[in-house]
This record gives C-alpha cells, sequence and structure tokens, in this order.
C-alpha cells in the first residue's frame, strides 16, 4: 500500500522538484554569486539603499491586509448567518471580480482615479472644487491608490476563508454558550472569534504574501512613484539596471521574510486553537 502510495505521489515530486527546488537553487546560486561567478555577499549588503522600498512595501501591505480584515470579516460574518439563496448570491457577487483579468480590473480604477477620471468629474459636477478652490484631486500616484488596488482585488482572499470557517462552526456550541448565560457580544468574543481564527491567519496570509510582492498596482495605480519590492525585483532583471545577482538577493530575502512571517502566524494560529480546546 504504501509503494503504491509513493508512486502515485511521484509525478507531484518531480513536478515540485522541477517548478520549486530547482528555481530556488538558482536563485540562491545567483544571489551569493557575482557576474563572474565568485562567492560574495556583496548582493545582500548593497540591499540597504533599497531600504525604504522594503519599508513601503511592508507598509503598504500591512495597512490593505488590515483594511481587508475590517471589511471581510464583518462581511463574512454576516453572509454566514443568512440564508442558503443569500450566501450563493453574495458568493457570486464577490467572486465576479475574479472572473475578469487582473490587469483589466486595475486599469478600471485608473479611469476611475485619474484627474479626468469619473470620481474628479463627479466631484466638479457637485461644486466641490469650487467650494475647495482647486482644479483636482490628485489620486493616482499616491500611496493611498496603490493600497486601494491592493484592497480591491485581495478582498475576495480574506472574505472567502472566514466565511468557510465561521460557517462550520458547531452551531451546538453557541447555543451551550447562550444556556450558560452568555449574551451574543460574549458568544461572539470567546466562541465564534477564537474559533474562527484559522480563518482569519490564513485569509491574512493569502492577502499580505501577495501584496507585498506586487509590481503591476504599483506600477499602474502609483504611476512609477510608489516602488515596491515586486518592482524592484523586476526593474533587476529586466530594466536598465540589470543586476539579476541583486535581483536574486531581494528575492531571497523577501521570501525568508514571508516564509518567518507565515510560520509565526501558523504558531499563534495553533496557540489559539490550543486554548480554545481548554
Amino acid at each position: 500500500m504504501n509503494r503504491k502510495l509513493s508512486l502515485l505521489a511521484l509525478p507531484y515530486a518531480v513536478w515540485l522538484f522541477l517548478l520549486v527546488v530547482i528555481p530556488i537553487l538558482i536563485m540562491a546560486v545567483y544571489a551569493f554569486t557575482t557576474s563572474d561567478s565568485a562567492a560574495t555577499l556583496e548582493n545582500f549588503t548593497d540591499m540597504g539603499i533599497y531600504a525604504s522600498v522594503f519599508v513601503r512595501s511592508f507598509r503598504l501591505a500591512a495597512i490593505a491586509t488590515l483594511i481587508c480584515l475590517l471589511i471581510g470579516y464583518p462581511a463574512a460574518y454576516f453572509m454566514a448567518g443568512e440564508g442558503s439563496g443569500f450566501q450563493r448570491v453574495a458568493l457570486a457577487l464577490i467572486m465576479l471580480p475574479m472572473w475578469m483579468n487582473f490587469l483589466l480590473r486595475t486599469y478600471s480604477w485608473m479611469s476611475i482615479l485619474e484627474n479626468n477620471g469619473l470620481l474628479n468629474q463627479l466631484f466638479q459636477k457637485i461644486g466641490l472644487f469650487s467650494l475647495l478652490k482647486i482644479e483636482a484631486f490628485q489620486m493616482l500616484r499616491t500611496p493611498g491608490a496603490v493600497t486601494l488596488g491592493m484592497v480591491y482585488n485581495y478582498l475576495p482572499f480574506m472574505i472567502l476563508p472566514i466565511y468557510s470557517v465561521i460557517l462550520k462552526l458547531d452551531r451546538q456550541l453557541l447555543e451551550a454558550a447562550r444556556d450558560l448565560g452568555a449574551n451574543s457580544a460574549q458568544v461572539f468574543l470567546r466562541v465564534i472569534l477564537p474559533l474562527s481564527l484559522p480563518g482569519v491567519l490564513s485569509g491574512v496570509t493569502m492577502v499580505f504574501v501577495p501584496s507585498v510582492s506586487t509590481f503591476a498596482i504599483s506600477r499602474l495605480l502609483g504611476g512609477g512613484t510608489q516602488m515596491m519590492l515586486g518592482d524592484l525585483i523586476e526593474q533587476q532583471f529586466l530594466g536598465g539596471a540589470y543586476n539579476p545577482h541583486l535581483g536574486a538577493a531581494i528575492s531571497m530575502v523577501m521570501m525568508v521574510i514571508v516564509v518567518l512571517c507565515m510560520a509565526l502566524m501558523n504558531h499563534f494560529g495553533e496557540g489559539e486553537e490550543q486554548a480554545v480546546m481548554l
């Protein structure tokens, strides 16, 4: 039986080795060598000049993740408490933007936020610009525009895992808590919230990881003024500042940081689960 399982897992192991292990090894070789194939650590020390890009990337990703959580948790909680018909419609509406191309969704926000876009045209028609004595709001090429793009594109990844966990909660636990005298707020804080933390941590991971490494959103909505780690890595491999060794080093550091963040969130998630069981 174990031999059969091993044979069934062989294609997956080969696929994993070719598309995950080998690329990581190639990236590590580039990160620790120079263009002359000499071993070096200068690629990592040279990253200091891009410290502001690291700070900006993690700051905007954290803000976008927090906003997604503040919007996504109430939405998921409300959906899970409604009937099946409402849940199907709500899930379809949440998933509908994801059926469109990622770049197309981002381009649509450019037409909304630009100086002659829909929002500024609306503000102009209602006389807001005349009142404030300005020509238009500068919404594109700002950190707010990049954050908005990340929230819009990644919000479903926060809602869906939280919704799935809350929907599967044992309703007998909620009834038992109410029978023991807990009010609605206590039931939520002491039962629902702790039991839904695995979904929260999954959502946080699924939003934070792509947000910190995005480059299309920051390029289109940030207009090149809000460079993030994804833009920096692409610049090292494909841009005028061609330096794949530095790009590989930045990729490795970012990968390690993201893995540590995921491990930390999983650790807290296991701790919360054990606390609830006790």
